[in-house]
This record gives C-alpha cells, structure tokens and sequence, in this order.
C-alpha cells in the first residue's frame, strides 16, 4: 500500500532534533579527548573528563535505544533490534485489539457522543447560511424525484390541512419576542435604524430644492425671500445635524429609547397574555381569510412545481425554501432543549447498536490497514511521528550521563 508523502516540515523537524542530539554527543567526545590529550586529568579537569565520558556512555546508550525501535543500529543485524518493522503486523493486531476492547464500547462511545453534544453543535452548523445552502443542494437533488411519484389530489388537501393546524397551534408571540432579541442581541436593529437614518439624509439632500419651494409657496407673502432663505437654511442644517448625530452617536439617547421600546415588546410578547391573546388574534383572523386558505390549499401545487422545476437550479426557490427549512432545523435544535434531548438519546442507542455488534469489524481496518503498509515506510512514518519527541531521550540521556558521571566522580573523590 502506497503512504502519502511526508510532510516536509516534520521530516525538517526531526532531522534538526537528530542533529541537536548527535551535536550533543560530538561536543561530549570532543570534551573528553581534548582532556585526556591536554589535561592530567585532575582537579576540575577531572569532573569535566568524566562529566565528558559519562555523557558519551548515557547519549550512545539512549541512540541504541531510539535507534533500535525503527532500524538495526548502523546496519547490524542485533537481536531484539528493527522491533518495529519486524513486529509490524503483531502490533497492528495488538493496536485493533486494544482499541476494540477498550475504546469500542457500547458505555465509552455513548458516553462521547453524550459529550459531544451533537444536537447543539449540529444547529450551530447549520445556522451557517453556506452550510444551509449546502444542505438545501444536497435534500434538493434528492427529493426532487420524489415528487414526481406523488398523487396531487391526496396531497393538496393533506398539505392544506396539515399546514393550517400547524399555523393555528403555533405560539406566535414566544417565536416573534425570541426574533426581537436575536435582533437586538446581534445590534441588528441599530445598523436598521442607522441605514434608515442615512437614507433619510440622502433624500433631503437630493431634494433640498424641492422643500424649498415648498417653504415658500408656505411663505406670506410679505416675507423677504432673503428671510425664507435664511429660515430654511438653518432649519435644513438643524435636521441634518440631528440625524448626523443619531448616525455617529451609537450611545444616543433615541438610540437606547429605540432598544428599549423594541425589548420592551419582546417582554410583553412573552409575558403579557393581553398582548399574546391579540397577535393570537391576528393570526386567526389571518388564517380564516379565504385568499389564506386558498393558498394554503395551493402549497402542494406551488411545492411540486418548485421541486421538480428547481432541483437542478443553484438559484431556485426549491434551494431558498430548503434552506429556510435548514435554518429552522439549527434554530430548533439550538433552542429547544427537549428536541436535542431526544436527538441526542437517539443517537446514543444508535451507536450503541452498532459498536456492540460491529466493533470488531471496525477495529479490523486497523489491522488489516497495518498489514498493507509497506514494512520499511512504516518504520520510517512511525519515526516521522514521534521520533522528534524520541530525540529527547537521547538529549537527557547525554545531559542526565555528564550529571550522574559527575555525581559519582564526586561521591569517588570524598571515599
């Protein structure tokens, strides 16, 4: 089985770590000869020849270790060295066993999909509008075959039906004040207001000439037109500058009235049952109005023909009306803690069925995997992961030898 390239900045990694380790033995080697060709190996000489020695025992051990894991040191044939690449299959089907027995369990993956909180993050996904789109591309294609197998004369009363008392036991007002404060929350209803207030300031400037004619067409007669002139002018410039200020203010104080009023209306929304009772009103004086119901009555025609016309167009209204689905889906499963509760204990027992009666099929690609890798890549893709770490033991095995060498020298010198 052919292994992807290696990644170039690990493979650089783990050559400057082999590097610094082996720098650290030639440094330990060059100590140890210059002292022994130029010192009596007295003294502080001493500490340092043997500080020297011990480190070149310590570096050279730990190399073989390291060394032995991957390949046979320097190309020798020792025994219990290349475990690795000798062992590959065995540790392939020790790693399957393992992970079957002790990771592919019905309690374990339960309990990770319970912490994974699939529900909750699964509506956050899809609260992103391209994910929305990519799903709504995805249910297009597949039920726009669906419709049309469907008798039209069943479904148009069933939709009709069904969408009526969908809408009728609807709790508007909840829906409507969870809408205000999202908008509010997400400061929404400022950048509204701010579009609004510029458009305003753009309008009377396209049409200063227009109210200026009409000041004075308001105008007695007996006003100089210098006064009209003067009037207009600074009550032109008070306007602008009041709304330039709501522009450039987001502090002002209309601005927090502005919040408040709409935060307000999300309360009594929820809290109010007076005002609750009247939007409920609303929306059956809405339902019962026969253009209402004979558009309710038309929702299959409409939805057919938005199937079958626009599953195949990126730019439809089947595209747009699926992502709208989507993101109600993401609002309900974000909102509504019972919904993710059933979701997340369905997808529980799911998973629990599978793992107790295919782990060990899913643990035997492991195996199976292993035994396909090429036995020297291997090695070399094992060292590529961890070696870099592994080059540690060779650089403490070098520093721990100058110490402990140092150490005994000492414990030698005062017996």
């Amino acid at each position: 089985m052919t292994l992807p390239a290696p990644d170039p900045q690990r493979l650089g990694a783990l050559r400057r770590m082999k590097a610094t380790a082996a720098g650290l033995l030639v440094l330990a080697a060059g100590v140890f000869v210059l002292c022994r060709v130029f010192t009596d190996g007295k003294g502080g000489w001493g500490y340092l020849q043997t500080a020297a020695e011990a480190s070149m025992v310590g570096g050279l051990a730990d190399w073989f270790a390291v060394t032995a894991l991957f390949r046979h040191p320097l190309g020798l044939p020792i025994p219990h060295t290349a475990i690795i690449a000798r062992k590959k299959d065995q540790i392939g089907s020790a790693l399957a066993g393992f992970v079957s027995e002790h990771f592919l369990t019905e309690a374990i993956v339960s309990e990770r999909v319970r912490l994974a909180r699939v529900p909750q993050r699964m509506g956050e996904w899809l609260a992103d509008p391209d994910h929305a789109r990519r799903v709504a591309s995805e249910l297009a294609g597949a039920v726009g075959g669906m419709a049309s197998v469907l008798r039209d004369d069943e479904l148009r009363t069933a939709v009709a039906a069904f969408a009526d008392k969908r809408l009728r036991d609807l709790d508007a007002a909840p829906l409507l004040a969870r809408l205000i404060d999202a908008v509010c929350d997400t400061g929404q209803h400022q950048a509204l207001l701010t579009t609004l207030l510029r458009g305003t300031m753009h309008f009377l400037d396209d049409n200063r000439a227009v109210f200026r004619e009409r000041l004075a067409q308001e105008s007695p007669e007996w006003v100089p037109e210098w006064v009209d002139d003067r009037v207009f002018a600074r009550g032109f410039t008070a306007v602008q500058s009041f709304l330039a200020d709501l522009v450039l203010q987001p502090e002002h104080e209309l601005r927090r009235t502005y919040d408040a009023k709409l935060r307000d209306l999300a309360a009594r929304l929820r809290d109010d049952s007076e005002q609750q009772a009247r939007l409920d009103q609303a929306k059956l004086q809405m339902l019962d109005n026969p253009r209402v119901r004979e558009w309710l009555s038309s929702l299959w025609i409409g939805a057919k023909s938005l199937i079958v016309n626009g599953a195949a167009d990126p730019d439809s209204d089947l595209r747009r009306w699926l992502q709208a689905l989507t993101v109600r889906a993401s609002e309900v499963l974000c909102d509504d803690a019972g919904v993710r509760a059933k979701v997340d204990e369905a997808l529980q027992r799911m998973t629990g069925h599978v793992v107790t009666h295919y782990a060990d099929d899913m643990a035997a690609v492991i195996s199976t995997t292993v035994e396909r890798w090429d036995t020297a890549e291997t090695s070399r893709r094992l060292e590529l992961q961890v070696g870099r770490d592994l080059q540690f033991i060779r650089i403490n095995g070098t520093v721990v030898g100058a110490l402990a060498g140092v150490i005994i020298y000492a414990i030698s010198q005062l017996f």
